[in-house]
């Protein structure tokens, strides 16, 4: 074992027995200790969800970046892993960003971006000057999904891009591999002299040796740098997500935000051509950087990490949202509710002082006009649209959006609330659109406006 993935394990081991059980979200997937963000390496692997997630165990704050891990056999009950990456070598010394992970011949192979400055702020090495630093892809293997030898096993499969007409030798990160039917694909994010974000496609047939095919763009209205890309079918369409950085431009914190579109991809030489319009992947604009996988069904479903902008009683910051099934229907792409979590919130109570420390969830309609106030988080409808409003619990940061609206919904407005201390999701008929949002201080009386019958359930 490196010396860095020791020191980690042997951290996180000490602090994380401080912290119990019931001030953890139960069903959402929360750092062990420290910082969490992106979601990595989410794959169902020899019957268990795995979840890789970036991971800065020593502060509740980005910096070296580690990977954290966490298994489940029904998205529901994640069990904690120790580490399974950290950065301890040249080519990823400041950090092992985001990637993703495949299978074959029952191995498991993580692909990952190895991050290096080239030149360290004098004043803190943990910091580069000037955004001088370089990025790389890397590969790392393990043979049961557990061990990840950090020493001997880790390959450089992607060099630093030196060609700026193709990417960025910084800005070119958070591979997501896929097979076909022809081989194995990657799609990185890049940009183009920090003007445009751009997705580069890469072929191997054996998953070490990469060559780059082609690349897509857009408009600079699309970001500036296009980060976590994940391409699939579902429905026999093509999808494509991605978070551009920079694509809200109204002052407000976290202008960087995920979205999705269908699109038409050409395999044979990857060429991607993309809509003009596009879909948020949720409405609350808190959540980024999603990653999808297959379940143990065969349906397409996607986590995403959930921005914070402070730690939850100073021990822990960032939480993954529930797992979310994809589909596309109507020419709109759905995310609805994973089986697995709907099935088990079926214990009728009267007040959420009587919910779980699973939190609990609502069940309503709203006709215009018509309100559901949730502990001071106002779930509200005008015309066609469901809106929300978290001012009254996020009064200490005013740099954050506070309100929030779904599109124009065709018809129906019903709605299925996932409640926790700290996040609540708001999904409306069954994921036509998505309303996530962080909370803090959030009470525990549910007050109505009009006409609205509210069921209120919980875990038995």
């Amino acid at each position: 074992m490196s010396e860095m993935l020791e020191k980690a394990r042997k951290y996180e081991d000490e602090q994380g027995k401080q912290i119990k059980a019931e001030d953890r979200p139960a069903f959402h997937v929360s750092p062990y200790v420290g910082w969490m963000n992106d979601p990595n390496g989410f794959s169902y692997y020899r019957g268990e969800y795995h979840l890789f997630y970036q991971y800065h165990p020593y502060d509740t704050y980005w910096n070296s970046m580690h990977w954290g891990h966490v298994v489940s056999k029904d998205l529901l009950h994640w069990e904690y892993l120790p580490a399974a990456l950290a950065p301890d070598e040249d080519y990823d010394k400041i950090g092992c960003f985001s990637g993703s992970a495949v299978e074959e011949d029952g191995k498991l192979y993580l692909y990952y971006t190895g991050v290096n400055y080239t030149v360290e702020n004098p004043e803190d090495i943990n910091l580069c000057l000037d955004e001088q630093f370089v990025s790389a892809q890397m590969m790392i293997t393990s043979e049961d999904g557990m061990q990840f030898d950090n020493i001997k096993d880790k390959k450089t499969v992607i060099p630093v891009i030196q060609n700026s007409q193709i990417g960025d030798a910084r800005h070119t990160r958070d591979p997501k591999v896929w097979k076909e039917e022809d081989g194995w694909y990657m799609v990185l994010g890049s940009t183009i002299e920090d003007r445009k974000g751009r997705l580069l496609f890469f072929k191997s047939t054996d998953k070490e040796h990469w060559d780059y095919v082609n690349s897509v763009s857009k408009g600079e209205e699309f970001g500036w740098m296009w980060e976590c890309p994940d391409y699939f079918e579902v429905n026999g369409k093509q999808i494509i997500i991605f978070s551009p950085m920079g694509i809200l431009k109204d002052g407000k914190a976290d202008e960087n935000q995920a979205i999705c579109m269908q699109v038409s991809f050409d395999k044979k030489n990857c060429r991607m051509e993309l809509p003009d319009t596009y879909q948020f992947l949720d409405y609350g604009l808190d959540l980024y950087a999603p990653q999808s996988t297959v379940d143990a069904q065969g349906r397409r479903i996607l986590m995403a990490w959930l921005r914070m902008p402070q730690p939850v009683d100073g021990k822990w910051q960032g939480m993954m949202s529930i797992p979310r099934v994809v589909e596309v229907k109507n020419g709109k792409i759905y995310f609805r509710v994973h089986p697995n979590i709907q099935n088990v919130y079926t214990k009728k109570i009267d007040s959420p002082k009587e919910a779980s420390d699973a939190g609990y969830r609502l069940r309503f309609s709203l006709q215009d006009g018509e309100e559901v106030n949730v502990g001071g988080y106002r779930i509200f409808r005008q015309g066609k649209k469901i809106c929300t409003d978290r001012s009254t619990l996020y009064t200490a940061f005013p740099q954050f959006r506070t309100e929030f609206a779904t599109p124009e919904l065709a018809d129906g407005f019903d709605l299925e609330v996932y409640v926790d201390q700290n996040l609540i999701e708001v999904f409306v008929n069954e994921g036509e659109a998505v309303i996530s949002n962080a909370v803090y201080q959030l009470g525990n009386e549910i007050k109505v406006q009009g006409n609205v019958s509210v069921a209120i359930e919980t875990l038995e």
